[in-house]
């Protein structure tokens, strides 16, 4: 117990071509990308869409505050998908500026980097942050578990639903990068807590695609998480806007494409 904490693994190796991202967002890269595509996500609905790779996802709060469900598959093989408690052991539990969105086994590679946030909201004194990969998203199951009530929504079903018409299934939605979500760990009994989203309108994530992406993002049932899910009062649900970027080609220059980290199996013994 009195032992001091240490990082669990030495991630310095990680930290790569950081001019390259920063530049992507100085004003002659912002001024020379080309608005190629603009998705709305409704209150309480999901929307899925592909971003090409080397493209610019943008996440925006379009009116009220909102938090988003984001799901992430490689567009051209969605065995491999994004891995959220290997980005969380491997940056942290809510996400910032330069950290990436890392795929699954036998892949391992990031899928997409985060280039800026709004938001910007650090930790705050009850230890909460926001942008979490912590939480898996909300879902009937246990919301039948907890409250009885059946049929109600949830970014489970809406993640589902969205996806179905890219021949994908309810087995292929998978633990989410919680867009917007402001949530801990409380310090005495270390439970999951949400808290408000600090969040307001105009407030955006910029992703850059690092492979080809199919994008699932759901504007979660819950709003702005002012209210406990599965709890009588009524949220505020609001909507959430998409725009997707093409960069110029002069601002890629630098950039290589990560590889999965193995292209043989590895022998498990």
């Amino acid at each position: 117990q009195h032992t001091e904490p240490f990082p669990c693994y030495n991630l310095s190796v990680l930290q790569t071509n950081k001019n390259f991202y920063s530049r992507l967002q100085e004003l002659p890269a912002l001024s020379r990308r080309t608005l190629v595509a603009e998705y709305s996500i409704h209150p309480r609905s999901a929307r899925a869409f592909y971003v090409k790779q080397g493209q610019i996802l943008r996440m925006i709060v379009d009116d009220k505050p909102q938090v988003g469900d984001l799901n992430l598959w490689n567009a051209t093989d969605t065995r491999e998908r994004f891995y959220s408690s290997k980005t969380r052991q491997l940056h942290s539990s809510h996400l910032k500026t330069g950290d990436k969105l890392w795929s699954c086994f036998p892949f391992l590679r990031p899928m997409a980097t985060i280039l800026f946030e709004t938001v910007q909201y650090g930790v705050d004194k009850d230890g909460a942050g926001v942008h979490d990969v912590i939480g898996s998203r909300c879902d009937g199951y246990t919301l039948e578990l907890l409250t009885g009530q059946k049929g109600a929504p949830s970014c489970h079903s809406s993640l589902t639903k969205a996806v179905s018409e890219f021949g994908l299934h309810e087995s292929d939605v998978h633990d989410v990068f919680n867009v917007f979500m402001c949530t801990g760990f409380h310090r005495t009994t270390q439970e999951y807590f949400t808290k408000p989203t600090p969040v307001s309108q105009g407030d955006y994530m910029d992703l850059f695609a690092e492979i080809p992406l199919l994008v699932a993002l759901c504007a979660c049932p819950f709003g702005d998480l002012a209210v406990q899910c599965g709890a009588d009062a009524k949220p505020s649900c609001s909507s959430l806007k998409c725009q997707v970027f093409e960069p110029a080609k002069e601002d890629l220059h630098g950039w290589e494409p990560p590889k999965p980290v193995s292209t043989a199996p590895i022998a498990h013994l």
